[in-house]
C-alpha cells in the first residue's frame, strides 16, 4: 500500500499574525469587559438619547408630511416647508449640545479611570 501523507495537525498550535492586539479573552472582548459600568451607562443614556432623537424627527416628518397633502395654496405649502425646516435645525442643534454634554461625561468618565 501507498504511504499515507501525514496531515499536521495546526490548530492547537495556531499563532497570532505578527502586530496583532493581544487579548485578555479568546473572543477578544478584553478591552470592552474592563469598562466601567459608569462608562457603560454614558453609552446607554447616548444610545438612549440618539433613539429618542430619531423617533421624534420621524414623528415631525410624517406630521409634516400629512399637513404638506392637505394644502390649498403653495403660499401655505412654503410656509409649512419653512417651518419644518427651522423646526429642524432647532432640534438639531439643541441635540448636538446633548450629545457632546453625554459624550463628554462619557470620556470623562472613562480618563478618570485610567
Amino acid at each position: 500500500m501507498a504511504d499515507k501523507e501525514q496531515v499536521k495537525d495546526t490548530s492547537s498550535t495556531a499563532t497570532q499574525p505578527p502586530g496583532a492586539p493581544e487579548t485578555s479573552s479568546p473572543a477578544g472582548f478584553g478591552n470592552i469587559l474592563g469598562m466601567s459600568t459608569a462608562w457603560m451607562e454614558a453609552m446607554n443614556d447616548l444610545s438612549a438619547e440618539l433613539a429618542s432623537f430619531v423617533a421624534e424627527r420621524i414623528k415631525q416628518d410624517v406630521k409634516t408630511q400629512h399637513e404638506m397633502l392637505h394644502c390649498k395654496d403653495i403660499a401655505a405649502f412654503q410656509h409649512i416647508q419653512a417651518q419644518f425646516i427651522q423646526k429642524a435645525l432647532d432640534q438639531y442643534h439643541a441635540e448636538t449640545g446633548k450629545l457632546v454634554e453625554i459624550g463628554n461625561k462619557a470620556f470623562t468618565l472613562k480618563s478618570s479611570e485610567g
